[in-house]
């Protein structure tokens, strides 16, 4: 999909203020109301947005803990990745999922209530999985979300 400037200046106001009204994005951007309509719907149906969230203070939810969890596959196929990665990605504490190059085969970013459930994520999500054969678990002390693209991808 070929972007120009306006499109980019589009996504760049949509990251960082996508709770404001399509009329007062359009200001933002310089064009029209029905520009801008037009413009983000065809972003939206060419695939360049993946969707819209709210971020949630997981502590507000009762998530008292964040780890990543280091899986290392028995056998790295392709179906021990696909069904390990359908398992993953079904599960309501995984947030984030990678699959990676290198020692491990995927990294898990979880949300717990406690060391209770840690555990027993670990050990009932994972460990008891025949696709897996290895994991680490780091505990997560703090960390942020970039929800905007660097500069340089978005024009």
């Amino acid at each position: 999909m070929d972007l120009d400037r306006t499109d980019h200046a589009i996504i760049d106001e949509l990251q960082k203020h996508a709770r404001l009204s399509n009329k007062e994005i359009a200001g933002r951007v310089g064009i029209a109301p029905s520009t801008f309509s037009e413009r983000l719907r065809r972003l939206e149906d060419g695939g360049v947005f993946r969707g819209y969230h709210a971020a949630v203070d997981p502590a507000a939810l009762g998530i008292g803990m964040e780890a990543i969890v280091a899986i290392r596959l028995g056998r790295h196929d392709r179906t021990h990745v696909a069904s390990f990665w359908a398992h993953a990605t079904a599960m309501p504490e995984v947030v984030d999922i990678y699959h990676v190059a290198g020692a491990n085969d995927f990294l898990v970013h979880v949300l717990v209530r406690d060391s209770d459930h840690l555990r027993d994520l670990a050990l009932s999500g994972f460990t008891s999985r025949p696709e897996v054969g290895h994991i680490e678990t780091a505990l997560v002390f703090q960390h942020a979300r970039k929800d905007t693209w660097p500069d340089y991808a978005t024009g």
